[in-house]
């Protein structure tokens, strides 16, 4: 009878093992046959490279005449840590966040993950450059054509508000609004600003990644394709440590004097480093721009 009860348990244990989600890789080489068995895997191809990115949906996206696009902040942090140890690090878990969005904002929503996070090939240690921002457009162009999708709208927070704003800038004329909360802007003189207050070495001519040329959207504003009914959103704390205000602001100001729709509003934001904004500030704004888009 034990022996009968310790081998059910054994059968038990193995098969919870078995049927446990794997968690999701961070970076690594792409490969297309992979990326063709992965759930949401989109191959990117660009001047210079490749990758497979990882989208996740939530709602209807499919002919959808919107759909908002939900675009990360840096998880340089979670780059040493296990793939198991990393919140919300399976496709389950990335699609129910998906969802949850959708819901909360009341339109179909597609989280994807920038190179290097959250079931993505390459390197997060080289966000920022423009590599970075070729793939996600690419893909963002392969989602748009299997689903059939008339538009996005853009939600980006703080290095995801730089990539929504990159995007902007490689002359993409199917965005109905980007909403760029928090947004890293002039990155050389920003990073020297940081490590200025952090008392470090300026090591003029590197991003805060230590990376040289980086992509910078201040310095290509030129790329923005003019659009009467497209508006772009940026938000911010006037008190953010993390990304300057006043940055964000000179982001602004190009654009509003190239002729584009832009708005620049502040923001409640958590302390002590003023950088994540409260009240779901973006979320409500990118929900706003979708209903607009859809009247």
């Amino acid at each position: 009878m034990i022996r009968a009860a310790l081998s059910i348990a054994l059968s038990l244990a193995a098969a919870a093992h078995a049927s446990a989600e794997q968690a999701l890789p961070w970076g690594g080489e792409p490969s297309r046959d992979s990326c063709a068995l992965s759930e949401g895997g989109v191959w990117a191809e660009y001047a210079g490279g490749v990758e497979c990115l990882r989208y996740f949906a939530g709602g209807a996206i499919d002919d959808a005449p919107v759909v908002i696009v939900v675009l990360r902040g840096d998880r340089d942090t979670w780059l040493n840590r296990d793939p198991e140890d990393i919140p919300q690090n399976t496709a389950s878990a990335q699609t129910a966040l998906a969802r949850s969005l959708a819901q909360d904002m009341g339109f179909p929503t597609i989280v994807i993950s920038r190179p290097g996070t959250f079931g993505a090939s390459g390197d997060h240690r080289l966000r920022r450059q423009a590599g970075e921002f070729l793939a996600i457009n690419d893909a963002l162009d392969d989602i748009r054509a299997d689903h059939r999708i008339g538009r996005f709208v853009l939600l980006g927070h703080s290095g995801g508000a730089t990539a929504g704003a990159a995007l902007l800038t490689l002359g993409r004329d199917d965005i109905a609004c980007a909403v760029l909360t928090s947004g890293a802007f002039g990155l050389l003189e920003r990073a020297a600003v940081l490590r200025e207050a952090a008392g470090r070495p300026l090591r003029p001519g590197l991003d805060t990644t230590g990376l040289p040329t980086p992509y910078d959207p201040l310095d290509h504003l030129d790329g923005v394709t003019a659009d009467p009914t497209r508006r772009i959103i940026i938000m911010g704390n006037n008190e953010d440590t993390v990304t300057p205000f006043y940055l964000q602001e000179r982001f602004y100001q190009g654009l509003r004097g190239l002729g584009h729709r832009a708005e620049l509003r502040e923001a409640e934001a958590s302390s002590p480093g003023h950088h994540n904004l409260t009240g779901q500030a973006g979320p409500r704004a990118a929900a706003d721009c979708a209903r607009e888009a859809t009247q």
